[in-house]
């Protein structure tokens, strides 16, 4: 041994040393995670859910009916006869649906009427006032009727065309026969379509 050299042996640390100094860094650590943990804000607190609703409403079906028969009754050879949509003659349609719903209104019309056999045929012509709507759905030609749109077209029926608040409006129809000179005896028809919906269907 050197003199004046003082040297120092180290124990071992014993493994129960070692073991509790294990334990405390341990501790440590569980405590630093949860000092950490309280200080951040909870991730399932930030949530939220909400339940939204669908809807719909289902509307009357809409119907037409032919509740009267364009009739021009006895004509002549050679002698036009007119109705006009006032008249107790005019055709009547009867539209129902839901109130106050805007329609829409389309016509096929024909360009004459034959006998039963197709043997002959005669002329029919619609004018650019031979319709009127009646929104009230009176049922009555030139009748009070106080709502709708009188003396339009039957070939392009005006936009906005509603069912009235009562949930029915009619349609009434006139026209113009132009039997000719030598026109055979008979009774003549023709079919008149009209088609009826809901606006934006």
């Amino acid at each position: 041994m050197t003199a004046g050299v003082r040297k120092l042996n180290r124990r071992p640390e014993s493994g129960m040393h070692r073991q509790q100094f294990a334990g405390i860094r341990i501790t440590r650590l569980i405590v630093a995670a949860v000092l950490v943990a309280a200080g951040m804000p909870s991730l399932a607190s930030a949530d939220d859910v909400a339940i939204g609703t669908a809807t719909a409403t289902v509307v009357a079906a809409i119907t037409v009916s032919a509740t009267a028969t364009l009739d021009f009754g006895t004509v002549y050879q050679g002698v036009p006869v007119a109705i006009a949509n006032d008249n107790a003659s005019a055709a009547i349609f009867t539209i129902t649906g839901s109130a106050s719903a805007n329609i829409l209104i389309f016509f096929q019309l024909p360009e004459y009427l034959s006998l039963s056999d197709n043997s002959d045929r005669m002329d029919i012509v619609f004018d650019a006032t031979d319709c009127s709507v009646d929104s009230t759905g009176s049922g009555t030609p030139g009748g009070a009727w106080g709502g709708g749109w009188p003396d339009v077209s039957p070939h392009a029926l005006p936009s906005g065309t509603a069912i009235g608040g009562g949930g029915a409006t009619s349609v009434y129809l006139g026209g113009t026969v132009r039997p000719r000179i030598g026109q055979k005896a008979g009774s003549y028809e023709a079919d008149i379509v009209i088609t009826v919906a809901y606006e934006g269907t």
